[in-house]
């Protein structure tokens, strides 16, 4: 088998913060194309890679090619069997497990789609899937889908809902030596924010899946001068809300429990800036159920947003599970490590060589 740490060293090595990933999608390409057991196809800087064996099931696997900016850790460094850098965990670990399944499995008892897609660490607008979906949705089809985003190789299920709203509040301008004659819209966050403190999340348990939503103020704008009352102040929350809920059942409860802090005869309001649907477990499924047997621990819930809601959203069950760990992500200390990255590579193996077909 190759080297998956040096594979996955050579990928991070390649820029790809979101929407520069061309060079990234030109590698994988070409790695992939002229095995005669694909078809490799290009749509933009997407890449998709199939068999066409005429197995009665299809799985997806997924990945994005894109990564945050830098954090002073753009290029690769191997100490041991440790690989530290940019991408490493989230998630060109998981691009390098399905890089390799794909030149190393020429028989799968499933076909196999593998899909190395664009801009999913930006707004959803940009993600590649969603342009693949627009142009060519036959590129997507599938009866189920495992996204390779860094689960410490163990099944990641389902994912919680993402919210952002933003609270606006009213106040009067006047004279900081005479503040009486106003109102400071500033001050008036202090209820709201109070709220926020005081907010207990739920911790609703699916299919043995403990999901824990929570809710937290991401930026706060307000002021007019150094002597000036402010008559405006804005917050922006950020909602994660487990699968049990619609995005629409939590924007009613994030507006209840405002409610009490805002007053909208004075012009308060809350708006919603965007929401992305959760979705739910989905390990009922043959080939999902047979993933979570091959790794042979408790699969647990996914605390963030991936889109194996996008695939939920179309009816293709999907769940989590790749290299690295996901608290790692986005971090200076990102990194993965040798036996994850065999660990991902032996149980995805597993599975397409053996799930029923």
């Amino acid at each position: 088998m190759t080297d998956l740490l040096a594979r996955c060293a050579e990928l991070v090595e390649i820029p790809s913060v979101s929407r520069n990933e061309a060079a990234l999608a030109g590698h994988l390409q070409s790695e992939l194309h002229g095995l005669p057991w694909l078809q490799v196809e290009r749509v933009e800087d997407n890449v998709v890679a199939r068999t066409s064996l005429g197995r009665g099931r299809r799985l997806v696997l997924a990945g994005h090619l894109d990564t945050v900016p830098a954090n002073g850790n753009e290029r690769a460094r191997v100490e041991g069997d440790v690989l530290w850098g940019l991408g490493s965990a989230d998630m060109k670990g998981g691009l390098a497990v399905m890089c390799e399944l794909a030149r190393s499995v020429p028989e799968p008892t499933v076909d196999v789609t593998y899909v190395f897609y664009v801009c999913e660490e930006v707004s959803q607008r940009d993600n590649g899937l969603v342009h693949l979906l627009e142009r060519r949705p036959e590129l997507l089809a599938g009866d189920a889908a495992i996204l390779g985003e860094p689960t410490g190789a163990v099944v990641e299920a389902g994912c919680q809902g993402t919210m952002r709203a933003r609270v606006t509040l009213a106040g009067e301008r006047a004279h900081t030596a005479r503040p009486w004659m106003g109102r400071n819209a500033v001050h008036r966050l202090a209820p709201v924010l109070d709220l926020m403190t005081r907010y207990e999340g739920r911790r609703p348990v699916l299919d043995g899946c403990e999901y824990r939503e929570a809710l937290q103020a991401v930026r706060v704008e307000g002021g007019v001068a150094g002597n000036v009352v402010p008559d405006r102040a804005v917050l922006d929350v950020n909602h994660r809300f487990a699968p049990d809920r619609s995005a629409q059942e939590a924007w009613e409860a994030l507006t209840a429990m405002l409610a009490p802090a805002l007053d909208p005869s004075l012009g308060d309001g809350v708006e919603l800036v965007e929401a992305n649907a959760p979705a739910a477990p989905a390990l009922d499924h043959p080939m999902l159920a047979a993933l979570v047997e091959q790794v042979g621990r408790p699969p647990r819930a996914k605390l963030g947003w991936t889109d194996v809601s996008f695939f939920a959203a179309h009816g293709i069950p999907a769940a989590n599970f790749g290299p690295g760990d996901p608290t790692l992500a986005h971090t200076a200390a990102e990194r993965v490590e040798r036996g994850e990255l065999e660990s991902a590579y032996a149980v995805l193996r597993s599975l397409i060589e053996s799930a029923t077909p």
